[in-house]
């Protein structure tokens, strides 16, 4: 659930909280990046008053109130993707990918540095690089906020810095960079190469599922251009066809890792339902139904950190398949743990 604000100088009525929830629904559709570009009223598609109505976070509901002229709408951002769906909209739900970034910045004058999660400890005439690093890192995440793209810078301590080094960004020895990335658990990873006075364009290089992609711009630019390569993988159309998966999971030898496969699945936006079909051993087959097609199934399984494809394993394992279906084959690992 989320909120909505908007400054009003009267008691609020029942028609005027009608209005509003309609006309907060765009600022929510902005977080799908394939909507950002559309130009559409999103009243046209709220055929009654009761759409509205289930927007609201009735279980956890807290009355509009005055403060200031501050008005405050919960908002159940589940229902508000049902309602999308039935009008046949894109639809991007909350299986966002990590998105690690790493900026390397040339202030002119000599003056180099990457740009870090949190501020240095303050030294002696250091103030200005501090503010500068933080007003920077405030545009991206601000950006990355309003598009709904969940991004963290690295934490820039010793051990970031015995792998990479300022010269490794800029000069683009990415390969160190993802070999230092593993340690955030992060498959999105944003690059950036920014001249602070300087009339070359900043350079981005981005890395998601094995593809690279390269852009230029300021950073709100490259995180509008990331949010829009993210959505292309993962939104679908409310009205897509509902097609059945199979999905086999091995490595499920306790409760808590069950526990943590059926939390995920369930989570999916992709994912209508699902039921567990076959268990044998420490592997599980579920029967799954979803749209958006497997290919956009298995990237998002293999985007989780918790689950790895059987053929991308060091070493092969001994694995009971289903010969007689078509599956989707996967490993549950422990969240940090590398086969």
């Amino acid at each position: 659930a989320g909120e909505f604000r908007r400054a009003v100088g009267r008691p609020v009525t029942e028609p005027d909280r009608f209005e509003r929830l309609a006309r907060a629904l765009p600022a929510i559709c902005a977080r799908d990046p394939r909507e950002r570009h559309r130009q559409f009223d999103i009243r046209n598609r709220i055929q009654a008053r009761h759409e509205v109505k289930a927007l609201e976070d009735e279980s956890d509901f807290v009355q509009p109130q005055m403060c200031e002229f501050i008005w405050i709408e919960p908002f159940d951002g589940a229902a508000v993707e049902n309602v999308l769906r039935s009008a046949g909209e894109t639809v991007w739900g909350v299986d966002r990918p990590l998105t690690l970034v790493w900026l390397a910045v040339d202030w002119g004058q000599g003056e180099r540095e990457i740009v870090a999660a949190d501020d240095p400890e303050p030294v002696a005439g250091a103030s200005r690089s501090i503010d500068r690093n933080r007003l920077i890192r405030e545009r991206i995440h601000e950006t990355a906020s309003r598009r709904g793209i969940p991004i963290v810078f690295p934490l820039l301590d010793t051990e970031d810095l015995q792998r990479v080094s300022f010269t490794d960004i800029w000069g683009g020895f990415d390969e160190q960079l993802l070999q230092a990335s593993r340690r955030y658990q992060a498959n999105s990873i944003l690059v950036g190469r920014v001249r602070a006075s300087a009339v070359q364009r900043n350079r981005w290089t981005y890395y998601f599922g094995g593809v690279r992609r390269e852009w230029s711009g300021e950073p709100e630019d490259a995180v509008n251009f990331l949010a829009d390569a993210l959505a292309a993988e993962f939104a679908f159309a409310g009205n897509a066809p509902l097609e059945t998966v199979t999905l086999n999971i091995a490595g499920i030898d306790s409760v808590r890792a069950y526990g943590t496969v059926q939390q995920f699945l369930e989570n999916l936006s992709l994912i209508e339902d699902f039921e567990v079909h076959t268990v044998k051993g420490d592997e599980i087959r579920y029967e799954v139904r979803l749209r958006g097609g497997s290919a956009r199934l298995s990237r998002a399984l293999e985007d989780s950190n918790i689950l790895i494809p059987i053929e991308k394993l060091d070493e092969p394992l001994p694995f009971h398949r289903f010969p007689e279906f078509d599956s989707l084959d996967f490993m549950y690992r422990l969240p940090g743990r590398n086969f």
